[in-house]
Parts: C-alpha cells; structure tokens; sequence
C-alpha cells in the first residue's frame, strides 16, 4: 500500500494511533511519529510513575497515556495500533481488535515493510545475538555499510532516512516479533530450535511457526540457513522457496558451511566442493556452540565477504557482553558471566566450554521448559551447584530425582545473586571456574538479562 515511510506517517496524519509499550523499540518511533503531528496515545500496563522520564519526555512531546491494568480496553477507538515486541500478537483483545478493523503492527513489521537495502535475520533459541553480531563485524570489516538492530542494537525504522540501497541491514528476530511478521528477509539464518518461552507461546507448535516466518515469506531470490543437526531447523527445508544452505558440526554438507572434527577445520561447501575458511584454534571465543555458530556465519556471508574478513573478525572478536564473558582470575579461579543464558540448552553449551571443576550458579524466573538435559549434564560436569530464583526449588527436586544422583553432591541456595557469588567464593579453590549461566529467564528478579549480569560482575568484582 505504501512504498515508503514518508507517506506512510502522512496517511497517519489524520488518523488515531497508538502505540503499546514504551520499550527500546518503542520510544523512538514515538518521538519520530509525534515529530511529524501525528495524534499518538501511549498504551502500557505500567504507570507513569513507573515509566518515569520516558513518560515525561513523551508527554512533553504530546503524547497522551492510557496506563495500568485497564490499558487495552480502549483499543477499538484507534485505527492503528503499533504493539511492542513484549506484547503478545495473538493476545485475544488484539485479535478481537483485528478481526474489527483495527490494524496492528510492530516497528520491526513497518522497517521490513520500507527497507531499502538487503535483509539479513537471524533467529533461533540460542545463539542468535552472537551469530548476529558476527555478521555484522564481518561486513564491516569487509567494508559494507551495516546497520544492526531489531532484537539488539537500535531501532531501525528510525534509522531508515540513514539507510540507502546498497547498505546492509543484520536484525536479530525473537519469536515475539517473527510471530506477526509477513514479511522475510533476503538472507534468513536459523541457528537452532529447543523449547523456549512457553510461558508465552500456547505450545511448541506456536513457536516452532513463529521462526517459521523468518522465512516462509520469502521468494526464490532468498536464501535460508539451516543447522542440520538439529531435527526441527532440518524439517523446514521442504518449505523453503529460495535456495537452502545448511551448516554442521557431524557432517560434510553440499552447500553452505561444515566442520571436519579430525582437522579441525570450518570449510564453506558449494556443489560439493569444499574451501577451508579457518581453523577452530583461529576462533577466539570459548566452546563448541561458538564454532557452530562461526559455521551458520559462513553459510551465510560467503561470497558478500571475504574468506580473511571472516579470519579476522574470529581471531579478534571476544564475545558480547554476558555471553560467557570472563569476568575475573581471582586466585586462579575463573569467573564467567553467562547471563545471556535463559535456556537450558544453552547453559548446556556452557558447561560443555569447559572441562570440569565447574560451580554452577543457575535458576531463575520459570519459562515452563524442560531442565531433564540440563540436570544430566549437571551431574556430570558440576563440583557444586547454588540455585537462585524461582526454578530453584524445581531444579533441585529434578537431580535429586536423578538416577545419577547422589547423596554427596553439593546443592546450596542463595537469596541473590550477590549472595551467591559470596557462597560460590567459600567453595571455590584453585583450578575452578565459577559459572553464572542461570538457564532461565530474569523477570523473577531483574527487569533483563543485562541487568541481572551486571549485578553479577558488580559482586564478582567486590571479592
């Protein structure tokens, strides 16, 4: 209907929006809607005294709120509604409100709609800031213009005016905002598939087609990245209308990016034929899940990048932040920082980064899945573990439900995270590594992971 953002804020002009949440997402695009006398009212489920200067801001701008538990009731009286990622799309009163003529839509929704230049996404349980991050180091390096947002990094449809056609967009994509998207990008990656934000999602299968849409909407120009050793990533070929390239830690792949574990070797494979691109010991982060993730990087930048772009950036690039961050080398002992990690497949991930000596700091708010892997491996791997949070009590009822449990295995509680890392220092000694890698989300204590990690380097740093 429209071809690009101008005359979609003028069609705006005369009409009632309004915009639920005032996340990161959010807070731009309302400022930039306000800007162009647009009629915009705030919906949000916090107070204005909770949301404090940003309300202000806002209201200084000419923003009118509707806030607390009531926020929604209202949503038949606009004409467009722009929800944040956090709010659920198949939210019934959303629905209702749909199926009445209300449109709904999201930031990321209206950037795909208007964007200029190539597309790259990334999704998937775990793994995707990091795969994320890595393209976009890449390219730059490479010389591209990039710009990174969506699930990280700013807000792109503000940053339309600054993006021309041969520039290249890297968006990460949660299942929150894939959920209602109809639009995929050029480039789609889907790094992997667990059990995920099932506090949330109705079921799995709700999940499953919500990462679905990071590429179903594409056309025969597109390209998909698949992980073929992960049976859910690997039943989306037969979907696919572009070609499909797939990446490997087990197997030699036709097309896209494997890892040969005798030589240990990432090679980039087309038609059969193989390149080596690097070494695993030219990667400087920790941990198989990272060659995997350098493996999905490949498939998806050969032939936009150069293999020695792709070199550089591995042996130079040490991580985000609270993705197995090294925190500090006190005494010889290790302190990781893992917040990041709100599943348990990825808390799996690191614990099989190290050896063994690993105290294990773990727990949180409860996202209602499994943690039987988890506790397999925490039994194997794990001298000691302290549990915070609201899945305490469910995870020390599942090892001790173990078969390999026994009576001996040290399991500690903690009031907080600052309390744990003072119970993790008395049973440390020399050789450990002392690894906050919760497994859950953070609500139950922490507004985010970020927040929650930051609480945890600040008590690290205290010892």
């Amino acid at each position: 209907m429209f071809r690009e953002l101008n005359s979609f804020l003028k069609y705006c002009i005369n009409k009632k929006v309004a915009f639920i949440g005032v996340g990161v997402s959010n807070f731009k695009a309302i400022i930039m809607f306000l800007e162009k006398g647009i009629n915009v009212t705030v919906l949000d489920k916090k107070s204005e005294v909770e949301l404090g200067n940003k309300a202000n801001i806002l209201k200084e701008a000419g923003a009118t709120f509707i806030c607390g538990e009531d926020y929604l009731n209202n949503i038949l009286n606009f004409d467009i509604v722009i929800r944040s990622p956090g709010v659920y799309f198949n939210n019934s009163v959303l629905q209702a409100a749909i199926k009445k003529g209300v449109v709904v839509t999201s930031e990321m929704e209206l950037f795909f709609d208007f964007c200029p230049c190539k597309i790259i996404a990334i999704t998937g349980s775990d793994g995707k800031t990091t795969t994320t991050t890595l393209i976009a180091s890449i390219l730059k390096q490479d010389g591209f213009n990039v710009h990174v947002g969506g699930n990280i990094g700013k807000p792109l449809l503000c940053e339309l005016q600054n993006i021309g056609e041969s520039d290249v967009c890297v968006v990460e994509l949660s299942s929150f905002q894939l959920l209602s998207m109809r639009k995929s990008p050029d480039i789609a990656v889907i790094t992997n598939i667990s059990e995920n934000h099932l506090d949330v999602h109705k079921n799995m299968g709700e999940y499953i087609k919500a990462k679905q849409n990071i590429f179903i909407h594409q056309n025969a120009f597109s390209k998909l990245i698949l992980n073929l050793d992960n049976n859910i990533c690997c039943g989306f070929e037969d979907y696919a209308r572009g070609f499909v390239k797939k990446f490997s830690m087990k197997s030699k792949i036709l097309n896209g990016a494997f890892y040969e574990e005798n030589s240990q070797n990432l090679y980039h494979a087309k038609n059969g034929k193989y390149e080596k691109i690097l070494n695993s010991k030219d990667i400087a982060l920790l941990g198989a899940h990272n060659i995997e993730n350098f493996l999905a990087v490949i498939a998806a930048v050969y032939g936009m990048a150069s293999p020695s772009s792709i070199k550089k950036v591995a042996k130079e690039f040490k991580g985000v932040k609270h993705r197995l961050e090294l925190v500090k080398n006190n005494d010889n002992i290790l302190w990781y920082n893992d917040s990041i990690a709100t599943t348990p497949t990825r808390t799996i991930a690191a614990l099989n980064s190290f050896k063994n000596n690993i105290i294990l700091i773990a727990g949180g708010y409860d996202k209602k899945v499994p943690f039987d892997g988890l506790i397999d491996e925490i039994l194997k791997k794990v001298k000691a573990l302290i549990l915070i949070g609201d899945t305490a009590n469910k995870i020390e009822c599942g090892i001790k439900n173990n078969n390999n449990f026994c009576e001996d295995f040290k399991i500690l509680r903690a009031k907080s995270v600052s309390d744990a890392v003072v119970k993790a220092k008395k049973l440390a000694t020399c050789g450990d590594v002392v690894l906050f890698s919760p497994a859950c989300a953070s609500f139950d204590m922490y507004s985010n992971f970020e927040e929650r990690g930051k609480d945890f380097v600040k008590s690290v740093l205290k010892i």
